[in-house]
């Protein structure tokens, strides 16, 4: 079966990298807006029998969800075999409890939206909370992709005498992974709530910090607060000039301008968001889910082999 990779406009650099890795053509697809605000998406009308894999980013995803529908629908019609989302970034996974009377619980929500547009979904580091896994949240079969691997190799070749610093608590596992990939020392900044307004944090081990680079990381950075803070306290320290590095530059507002004005030497993201600051691909190890997802919906929709019927008579 031929496999065909369709990317949303803002993705085609992510397409173009991602489509041999995964053995598939990469076809065309387009989106236009009307005046009004309604959309026209035009895809490649080539898929007849066709495993189609649709690379869509979902950083806005209000008004590229409708047409991502638009997208899926339309290749049924024109006979694909199957239909598949990478989503490099999957929005509306935090909301996932309702914290204040009358809120929408948007996770699962939008997990049945998308279950009814796709077959199957291939992600990157998606922000669960009280979910432990996609399999919660998902009846398809969905893959989550680390971004760790990548993000402690770019560690390795470009910051060696670096010091991983995790901005909360809640980073200490992702920050702790990454460090012993990258087999440098990592610390996790330590808040002490000192009245009903009043927060401050703390490294830990300020010394052991010394002589080395800090790279602060997280994996999503969105109006940079956090981060901010980060920066602010380390600078204090008398530590060298951080490198920022985060999975997801959501980056709203200036939040990239934010911190380089804040003393960042340099922020550094993956490519799940297209962003200037892209430096480390994750096409690679989406390749690698894609490919072992495809390869075992094949296997399980292949018809049986004589060989699995020993009693069967061999109809030759």
């Amino acid at each position: 079966m031929s496999r065909v990779l369709l990317a949303f406009p803002e993705l085609q650099a992510l397409g173009a990298e991602l489509a041999p890795r995964v053995g598939a053509r990469l076809g065309a697809l387009g989106w236009r807006r009307f005046p009004d605000g309604e959309s026209l998406v035009t895809l490649d009308a080539d898929l007849a029998d066709a495993d189609v894999l649709l690379l869509a980013g979902l950083r806005r995803p209000d008004s590229t969800a409708l047409a991502l529908r638009f997208a899926a629908e339309t290749a049924r019609e024109f006979g694909a075999r199957s239909v598949g989302l990478i989503a490099p970034y999957l929005a509306y996974m935090r909301q996932d409890a309702r914290f204040h009377p009358g809120e929408a619980i948007s996770a699962p929500l939008f997990a049945r939206f998308l279950e009814q547009s796709v077959d199957w979904l291939v992600t990157v580091d998606p922000h669960l909370h009280r979910n432990p896994s996609l399999d919660r949240l998902f009846s398809i079969p969905a893959r989550n992709v680390a971004a760790a691997p990548a993000i402690a190799a770019w560690v390795r070749d470009h910051v060696p005498d670096a010091i991983l610093i995790g901005p909360d608590s809640e980073s200490a596992q992702w920050v702790a992974d990454i460090a012993a990939r990258a087999d440098v020392p990592h610390q996790v900044l330590a808040k002490t709530r000192q009245g009903d307004r009043s927060v401050s944090v703390s490294l830990p081990d300020a010394v052991v910090a010394r002589g080395r680079t800090p790279v602060v990381v997280d994996d999503i950075v969105s109006s940079g607060h956090t981060m901010l803070e980060t920066l602010k306290h380390l600078s204090g320290l008398g530590l060298a000039p951080a490198t920022c590095l985060v999975t997801h530059a959501v980056f709203s507002d200036d939040a990239h301008g934010n911190l380089l004005a804040a003393g960042a030497q340099r922020v550094v993201s993956t490519n799940t968001i297209p962003h200037p600051t892209n430096a480390i691909s994750v096409a690679p190890f989406l390749a690698a889910a894609c490919d072992a997802l495809l390869t075992e919906r094949a296997q399980h929709d292949a018809p049986p082999s004589p060989a699995s019927f020993p009693n069967r008579p061999d109809p030759s």
